[in-house]
């Protein structure tokens, strides 16, 4: 039986509509899964020419899958946002997951989430980098209304459009590629969005079985790795100055990084 929130095309308990899952034909494809970008435009695309020069000896369709987390903390997350709007180059093409700094700013944008709340998530960088000084502002106005009211004119309507469009999750035969992880004792079909964009512990410390290899980021570590059918590529570009890409082939996988 299907809840209230299934019925109404609504994720469970969040009060958001439940984000598009794809699935993908990986054979005679190579995938390349980018880590959270977090702001770091010059990174991703160094990182980008990394993996334009390794697709030139590859056949075939050449699919790059964005893992999600685009804005705050680093330097430039507008112009990231921007560049990854534009279309890719014509011999790829490009699925951006969304990660859950992209849904806490919708959060914010649809009266969710209060901005004191989105604050200690780096959204400072995101607001500085739409012009917007929060710091300022909060002189100027002493309404938190009005200062909310700048904040969300200030965000352009194609930006908040396409972060509204994203996906939540690419699953192909052998693999899952998501923000944070699984619950690994559900089906994939019965993953809330909250779980695929924040889980962390119920996902690294299951003894569960994973019946697919599961591709995300959300969780920064030191270096990329496989580990129990779990393969993280968030390096914590906007600390460590590394952003890591994941390339699947024919079943076989090859890390690159923006600092080769």
């Amino acid at each position: 039986m299907k809840t209230f929130a299934g019925l109404f095309g609504l994720d469970r308990g969040s009060g958001r509509e439940r984000r598009a899952r794809l699935h993908v034909d990986m054979s005679d494809t190579a995938v390349y899964a980018i880590g959270d970008i977090h702001g770091c435009l010059d990174e991703l695309l160094a990182l980008e020419q990394e993996i334009f020069a390794d697709a030139i000896s590859l056949p075939g369709r050449k699919l790059i899958v964005m893992l999600g987390d685009y804005i705050d903390r680093g330097p430039a997350p507008r112009e990231v946002i921007e560049h990854l709007m534009t279309p890719p180059p014509p011999e790829f093409e490009r699925i951006c997951l969304t990660g859950n700094h992209e849904v806490a700013l919708l959060d914010y944008l649809d009266g969710r989430l209060p901005l004191l709340d989105w604050m200690p998530m780096g959204a400072d960088a995101t607001l500085q980098s739409y012009g917007i000084d929060h710091d300022r502002l909060g002189h100027i106005y002493q309404s938190p209304r009005h200062v909310d009211e700048i904040i969300r004119s200030a965000i352009p309507a194609a930006h908040v459009a396409f972060l509204r469009s994203l996906p939540i999750m690419v699953e192909a035969e052998h693999y899952v590629f998501v923000h944070a992880g699984i619950r690994p004792e559900l089906g994939l079909e019965q993953q809330s969005d909250d779980d695929l964009i924040y889980i962390r512990s119920a996902f690294y410390d299951s003894s569960h079985p994973l019946k697919k290899y599961v591709v995300h980021g959300h969780t920064p570590v030191t270096e990329a790795r496989l580990q129990n059918g779990r393969i993280n590529v968030d390096t914590g570009c906007f600390y460590s100055g590394r952003l890591t890409g994941l390339r699947i082939f024919r079943n076989k996988g090859r890390y690159l990084s923006n600092r080769p």
